[in-house]
């Protein structure tokens, strides 16, 4: 019988697999609007999975897990998928920030 926590750990890895693709596939939200409504982006989730990467012994930077995160080096995708925030999108968040 396996250990139920091996279980658990693969549902988590599948979730985020699944979070990971459902993010490449909507490359049209932007992070700035992952911020407004989350107070998370895929930035967050590159310094989470380089941080816990060190928490397990593994050294795996910031640009690296970026290139996880994004399917691809992080200037390669602001350059492709990247639009400026619009004046409405900052007000939104800055006004979540208060």
């Amino acid at each position: 019988m396996s250990d139920p926590s091996d279980k658990k750990t693969e549902i988590e890895a599948a979730v985020f697999r699944k979070l990971l693709s459902h993010l490449d596939n909507n490359k049209d939200v932007q992070n700035i609007d992952l911020m407004i409504l989350a107070d998370f982006c895929r930035n967050c989730l590159a310094k989470w999975y380089s941080a816990s990467a060190a928490d397990h012994g593994k050294d795996v930077d910031y640009e690296q897990a970026r290139a996880i995160i994004y399917g691809m080096p992080y200037s390669e995708w602001k350059d492709k998928y990247q639009a400026e925030a619009t004046p409405e999108q900052l007000a939104a968040f800055k006004a979540r920030k208060k």
